[in-house]
């Protein structure tokens, strides 16, 4: 298992059958996206996993909930299946609704405690929430074995949604997230934005014993994806920006720091 392979476009392609199943027929939004031949931030970041866990990984997932991947459960259940060990920890009840989590532990991470540690760990959207980001890549130090890695996939600080989100109160982002992306209201928690740019998440993971292998910004085209024409506009609008060079101006951030 391998990071060049991370956004191998007939790796790319595999997932997205996984996703979908063996059905030919996908819905109109997968439908645009091939079209445009655009990848989600959780494509590529499905494929980062994918190419980390193998038969000898002792996996732990921070904050995923009741998902490990929410767009695509198919290849949770495979890799699941395929790691040793895949441990799920998150301070929401929701944990307990993980159906591919080997154990479960409704905590913080900086109060949980694993005797054998973890050769890697993922943070799907999640440490925007982080308040304490020290303690945090402190914790994830003494839980990864040395040469082990933490995956940090969250939002840009600097796309414009971020921004957005920053400037309003949580109950305005039930709203929104509701209506954009007719999400519940139990996942939707406070941000804090402390570890949402590649410099910053440099510095921490740097000082908590870590060095960035692996880094990228993914443009995101989901913002209005829940109406075809807005879609088809992001969509055309990343593809010029693409052609120029240029990232679209929604993006996430993807990183992938290993234990000294």
């Amino acid at each position: 298992m391998q990071l060049e392979s991370i956004g191998y476009e007939p790796q790319l392609q595999r997932l997205k059958r996984i996703k979908h199943g063996p059905d030919p027929s996908v819905g109109w939004g997968t439908a645009l996206t091939m079209r445009f031949g655009h990848y989600t931030p959780d494509d590529y970041y499905e494929s980062c996993i994918e190419s980390l866990v193998g038969a000898e990984t002792d996996w732990i997932d921070v904050g995923g909930g009741h998902a490990i991947f929410p767009s695509n459960p198919r290849l949770a259940g495979i890799l699941a299946q395929r790691c040793r060990r895949l441990v799920a920890v998150d301070p929401s009840n929701n944990v307990h609704d993980n159906p591919y989590a080997h154990a479960v532990h409704q905590s913080l991470l900086e109060d949980f405690t694993d005797p054998e540690g973890f050769s890697l760990a993922t943070m799907r959207m999640v440490v925007e929430h982080v308040v304490q980001p020290k303690a945090f890549v402190s914790k994830l130090g003494q839980l990864l074995r040395p040469g082990g890695k933490a995956v940090v996939y969250t939002v840009n600080r600097w796309a414009p949604v971020t921004i957005f989100s920053a400037m309003t109160p949580l109950w305005f982002h039930h709203a929104a997230k509701r209506l954009l992306w007719q999400a519940d209201e139990k996942d939707t928690f406070p941000v804090a934005y402390l570890m949402n740019t590649r410099p910053r998440l440099k510095r921490l993971f740097g000082s908590g014993g870590f060095r960035e292998v692996y880094f990228r910004h993914l443009d995101d085209c989901r913002t209005l994806a829940r109406w075809k024409v807005a879609l088809t506009v992001e969509l055309a609008a990343w593809k010029a920006l693409n052609k120029l060079g240029l990232h679209y101006p929604e993006t996430c951030l993807l990183g992938v720091y290993e234990r000294l």
